[in-house]
C-alpha cells in the first residue's frame, strides 16, 4: 500500500510541475516576444515619422542623407538593423553598411505588407540557427505610402534567457520531486505502519485470540479505527466468554436429566421381580426428567433461533387484557396446588389495542408469572397489575416470594443464571425463562425491570410502547 500512495504522490507532483514549468516558459516567451515586438514596432514608427517629415517629395538616393543621423541615433545602443526603402523596395539607407545594399532592390515579406499599409512582424530562421525577430511599418505623406521602415533583430538571446529558465525549473521541478518523494515515502511509512499493527491484530483475532490491544494515540483517523478495532475485541471476547458459558451451562444442564435417566434405566436393568408400583414410579420419575430436558432444549432452540437473528416479529393488534387472562388460566391450576392466589388488576379500563407479537408476549408473560408461583410461599399471591398512558402500556407482577437481592438484579436475566439453583431444580428451572423474556419485550421496543416489594417480594415491571394503535395513530 506504502508504495501504491508513494506512486500516487508522485505522480500528481509530477503532473502538477510538468503544467507548471510549461505554463510558465510559455507565458514567460509570450511576454519577452510581446515586450521585445512593442519596442521594435515603437522605433520603427518614429522612424517612419521622422523620415517622413525630412524626407518630404524628395525621394531621390541622396535624401538618405538628410536622415541617416536620426535612424543611426534611435537604434543607438541596440544591436537592431534598419533599412529604409521607397515603394519599390529600393533600398535607400542601411544601418548595416558592410551588406552594401544601398540602391539595391531589398526583398522581404513583411516589407511587402508594410508597403500594402500594414505594420506587419515576423519571425525567422537563418543561418547558423540564428532567429530573427522583423517588423515593418510604411512611411506615409499625405496619406500616400512612399516607403518602409524595416527592423530586424537577433532574439536568440531572449530564446537563451528562457532556456536557462526551462533548466533551473527542470532542476528545481528534479529536487522538488526528490524532496517530496523522500517526504512521501517518509508519510507513507508513517500511515501504513498503524495499518500493518492493524492487520497483525487482525490475524490474531481470526486465530481466535481475542486478547489483542492496539494503542490509542491522539484523536485523528488512526486512533478512531484503532478504538473501533479495540471495541470491537472486547465485544468479540465477552461474546466468546458468552459463547464458552453458554456451551458449559448447557451442558451441564442436559447432563442432569440425562444422568437421571441413565439412573433410573440402570436401577431398572439391575433390580429383580419389580412390583408393577415401584416400576410405575421409576417410569414417571423418568418422564419429568424427559419432559425437564424437552423444556430445556426447547428454550435453547428459542435462544438460538433470536441469537440467530430471527427477531421478525408477526406483530398483530392484541388485546392485552385477553391475553393475559389466558395466561392466568393457564397458571390458575398450578397456583391453586401451593394455595396461592393470582389475581389480575385492569382498574376497570379497556386497553387499546397494541400491536404485539401474541406468541413471544404470551410466553414473556408467562415466564414472569409462573416464577412468581414457584418462588413464592404457600398461601401467598401474586398479582398482575395493568396500567396504560397515550405512549406505554405497563405491566407490573408482584409477588410475596423471598426477593432479589439488588447486587443480583442485573444478572437474573442472564442464561442459566438462578439465585437458588438447588430449589430452581427442585422446581423444574432451566435458568432460560427470564432471558426469553428479556430477548421478547426488546424486540418489542419494551423494557423491563425488577425492584424489591416494600416489605417481602419482588415486582418484574414490562413496559411495552404503543408503535402504532388502532387507527394508524402512533
Amino acid at each position: 500500500m506504502r508504495f501504491t500512495m508513494l506512486a500516487t504522490y508522485l505522480a500528481i507532483i509530477v503532473t502538477t510541475l510538468v503544467l507548471m514549468c510549461v505554463y510558465i516558459i510559455s507565458l514567460l516567451s509570450e511576454s519577452l516576444y510581446s515586450a521585445e515586438t512593442i519596442n521594435m514596432f515603437a522605433k520603427a514608427n518614429i522612424i517612419s515619422a521622422t523620415v517622413s517629415d525630412i524626407w518630404g517629395s524628395d525621394t531621390s538616393a541622396t535624401a538618405a542623407d538628410k536622415f541617416a543621423g536620426v535612424i543611426e541615433n534611435s537604434l543607438a545602443g541596440t544591436n537592431i538593423r534598419g533599412v529604409v526603402t521607397n515603394t519599390s523596395y529600393t533600398v535607400l539607407y542601411d544601418t548595416n553598411a558592410e551588406s552594401q545594399l544601398s540602391g539595391k532592390v531589398f526583398m522581404r515579406d513583411v516589407l511587402k505588407r508594410a508597403l500594402d499599409g500594414e505594420q506587419a512582424k515576423t519571425i525567422t530562421t537563418v543561418e547558423n540557427d540564428m532567429r530573427l525577430i522583423s517588423v515593418a511599418v510604411p512611411i506615409e505623406i499625405g496619406g500616400s505610402i512612399i516607403g518602409g521602415v524595416y527592423l530586424a533583430e537577433s532574439i536568440n538571446t531572449i530564446d537563451d534567457t528562457i532556456q536557462s529558465t526551462r533548466t533551473s525549473l527542470i532542476v528545481f521541478s528534479a529536487l522538488i520531486i526528490i524532496l517530496i518523494g523522500m517526504l512521501s515515502l517518509a508519510m507513507s511509512y508513517i500511515i501504513t505502519s498503524p495499518l500493518e499493527k492493524f492487520r497483525e491484530v487482525a490475524r490474531e483475532i481470526s486465530k481466535g485470540d481475542f486478547t489483542k490491544r492496539l494503542a490509542v494515540k491522539g484523536h485523528n483517523e488512526m486512533a478512531q479505527m484503532a478504538e473501533t478495532l479495540n471495541y470491537m475485541c472486547d465485544e468479540l471476547e465477552l461474546l466468546e466468554e458468552k459463547r464458552r458459558n453458554f456451551v458449559s451451562d448447557a451442558s451441564h444442564e442436559l447432563k442432569t436429566p440425562m444422568a437421571g435417566i441413565k439412573l433410573i434405566c440402570d436401577s431398572l436393568v439391575s433390580a429383580e421381580n419389580l412390583e408393577p408400583a415401584m416400576v410405575k414410579e421409576f417410569l414417571t420419575d423418568m418422564s419429568d426428567e424427559v419432559d425437564r430436558l424437552t423444556r430445556i432444549v426447547e428454550r435453547l432452540l428459542v435462544l438460538t433461533r433470536m441469537d440467530a437473528g430471527d427477531t421478525s416479529l408477526k406483530a398483530e393488534e392484541t388485546d392485552i387484557r385477553m391475553l393475559i387472562n389466558q395466561v392466568v388460566k393457564k397458571l390458575t391450576p398450578i397456583a391453586t396446588s401451593k394455595d396461592i392466589v393470582i389475581y389480575t388488576d385492569y382498574h376497570d379500563k379497556e386497553f387499546d389495542p397494541i400491536l404485539l407479537d401474541y406468541d413471544k408476549m404470551y410466553e414473556a408473560i408467562y415466564n414472569i408469572a409462573d416464577n412468581a408461583i414457584k418462588y413464592s410461599p404457600e398461601g401467598g399471591f401474586v398479582h398482575i397489575d395493568v396500567t396504560s398512558d397515550s405512549n406505554y402500556l405497563t405491566i407490573k407482577f408482584e409477588d410475596n416470594g423471598p426477593g432479589i437481592p439488588e447486587s443480583e438484579r442485573d444478572r437474573i436475566f442472564e442464561r442459566f443464571y438462578r439465585l437458588d439453583d438447588s430449589r430452581a431444580r427442585d422446581t423444574g428451572g432451566t435458568g432460560l425463562g427470564l432471558s426469553i423474556t428479556k430477548e421478547a419485550v426488546s424486540m418489542h421496543g419494551g423494557t423491563i425491570t425488577v425492584t424489591n416489594a416494600s416489605e417481602v417480594g419482588s415486582i418484574f415491571t414490562i413496559r411495552l410502547p404503543y408503535k402504532v394503535r388502532k387507527g394508524g395513530r402512533a
